[in-house]
C-alpha cells in the first residue's frame, strides 16, 4: 500500500512541489507571527503545520529572506 510519504521528490533541495507550498504558507504565518510564536521554534512549526524537520528549518530560511 503507498501512500503521499512514497512520492518521489524532486529538486536538488530535496522537497516537492506540494512540500514548497507547505512551507511558503509557514512562513507567511513565520513572518506575521515570530514574536509570538511558541518556543523552541521548530517544533512549534511542526506541530502547527505538520512539517517534518527539514521544512520547518526551510521556513525559517524563507522567513528571513523576505
Amino acid at each position: 500500500m503507498s501512500n503521499d510519504n512514497d512520492l518521489p521528490i524532486g529538486g536538488t533541495t530535496g522537497l516537492c512541489h506540494q512540500s514548497s507550498a507547505a512551507i511558503e504558507l509557514a512562513a507567511a504565518w513565520y513572518r506575521l507571527n515570530a514574536s509570538s510564536c511558541e518556543h523552541p521554534i521548530i517544533p512549534a512549526l511542526r506541530a502547527r503545520f505538520g512539517l517534518t524537520a527539514l521544512q520547518a528549518i526551510a521556513v525559517l530560511r524563507e522567513a528571513a529572506r523576505a
